[in-house]
């Protein structure tokens, strides 16, 4: 009748994962990437070369952080990698999504629960 408990296991499995729980936190989300976006294409319209800036060398991250993806905001190792990967169905629904309306905001979110700026109306003349 004796015996470990079987939760035991179940609750040291999920605090091991602690890393990857706190890194959730770390992701860029959609309205990051949007905007990131936003700010690329007007440094293309100000430059006339469509050539992009190369990017820092970073030893840290893989590929000296030469080969990356904008939309998905991931590093790869190489040139042949990133191609492979312009190639998923993941990276083309993100591509599509940032097509699309702007992803919400904070300010948006205000303003649906009536915290935003208060519309008085017009100004109406005083006598």
């Amino acid at each position: 009748m004796g015996g470990k408990c079987p939760h035991r296991k179940v609750k040291t499995r999920r605090l091991a994962h602690k890393q990857n729980r706190r890194s959730k936190f770390l992701i860029i989300r959609d309205d990051m990437v949007y905007q990131e976006l936003l700010k690329q294409a007007e440094i293309l319209k100000k430059s006339e070369m469509a050539e992009a800036n190369p990017l820092p060398i970073d030893q840290d991250l893989p590929g000296m952080g030469q080969f990356y993806c904008l939309h998905c905001d991931r590093h790869f190792y190489s040139d042949d990698v990133r191609e492979e990967h312009y190639k998923s169905k993941l990276h083309k629904k993100k591509v599509k999504k940032m097509k699309g309306p702007a992803p919400h905001t904070q300010v948006d979110a205000d303003m649906a629960a009536g915290m935003g700026k208060p519309d008085n109306g017009p100004k109406l003349m005083s006598m």
